[in-house]
């Protein structure tokens, strides 16, 4: 087992350095820097060339491509993620602030997923082809076929605005303290909608994996038996039903990840989706390469959780 990780985490290196490469393609593909987005158009002729020459060399974005991404690559090399153009503040410390809360709300719409999509999962199964069945499915498909924001939106407008039952935005009530009782208040909402994709998946998955193991011999003889039919449910066909399951939970924590950024802006959620959104229309490329990084880092480490999960999961999986 310490061989695998030790080959994954050998592996993941050049992955990691290869996503940065194209996070800083792709960032100076981008119209304009900086300091563009500094100066507002309506006052870009108060400046002359000069001045913008002068604030761009200020900045250090009078270097060469190349040149920034291997100063940014050093910084990386010395343990941090460089400065961020906007505040000055270390990128570093600047994103340990928000990701509690990006990982928060993440890992509660991944439990949400897991649970509510494993018990709709196992209903259908068990209701094959009824009205119940054919129910889950549509609701399946228009959760997974939806956009988050649409769900965010007639989430705010019929559960905050027309039944105040949850909060609008924020992770807590303006001019009071965070209690525990608060913040479950306000990650309720977002933390259903950007389930909502992964509730379908699990209960898809869940449906699939249930009709496999409840044709199997065991499960027959079982019944015969005569035991009960939830103890054959419960004990034998969902603890082999929910092994492929780890699949899915590997795969949708990018999903996860990727929805929250949507989301944290919907919500004013302070996690690493708005932290982002505002570095990508200030071009701060700093915060772009670091929070990127991150979040790599994050889904590089889940999928190794996933497949060593595995190996105490099923017995018969061994890593040499």
């Amino acid at each position: 087992m310490r061989t695998y990780i030790l080959r994954r985490l050998a592996i993941s290196l050049p992955i990691l350095l290869g996503l940065t490469v194209v996070t800083f393609i792709f960032t100076e593909l981008m119209p304009g820097d900086f300091v563009d987005s500094l100066v507002p158009p309506t006052a870009i002729v108060a400046y002359t060339p000069a001045q913008l020459q002068a604030m761009r060399e200020n900045y250090g974005l009078n270097k060469p491509a190349y040149v920034r991404y291997f100063i940014w690559l050093r910084e990386l090399a010395r343990g941090n993620l460089g400065h961020s153009l906007i505040s000055g503040a270390p990128v570093t410390d600047e994103i340990m602030e928000r990701l509690p809360a990006t990982l928060e709300l993440t890992a509660t719409s991944l439990l949400f997923g897991i649970i509510v999509g494993t018990i709709l999962g196992v209903i259908a199964a068990v209701k094959q082809y009824t009205w119940i069945d054919q129910l889950l499915t549509v609701l399946g498909f228009v959760w997974i076929s939806t956009p988050g924001f649409v769900f965010a939106i007639g989430g705010i407008f019929l559960l905050s605005l027309k039944l105040p039952l949850f909060p609008t935005s924020g992770m807590i009530d303006y001019g009071e303290s965070a209690t525990f009782l608060s913040r479950v208040h306000h990650m309720i909402l977002p933390a259903a909608v950007l389930g909502l994709g992964s509730v379908a998946s699990f209960m898809r998955y869940t449906r699939g994996s249930m009709l496999d193991v409840i044709r199997q011999d065991y499960i027959t003889v079982a019944r015969a038996k005569g035991l009960n039919e939830r103890a054959i449910l419960v004990t034998h066909a969902l603890r082999n039903a929910l092994i492929p399951l780890i699949t899915m939970i590997g795969l949708d924590i990018p999903y996860l990840i990727g929805g929250t950024v949507i989301i944290e802006v919907i919500f004013a959620w302070p996690g690493m989706g708005t932290y982002s959104l505002g570095a990508i229309n200030a071009r701060d490329y700093p915060v772009i390469m670091g929070v990127n990084f991150v979040i790599a880092l994050v889904v590089l480490l889940s999928n190794l959780v996933t497949d060593i999960a595995y190996a105490f999961v099923d017995p018969r999986i061994h890593y040499e």
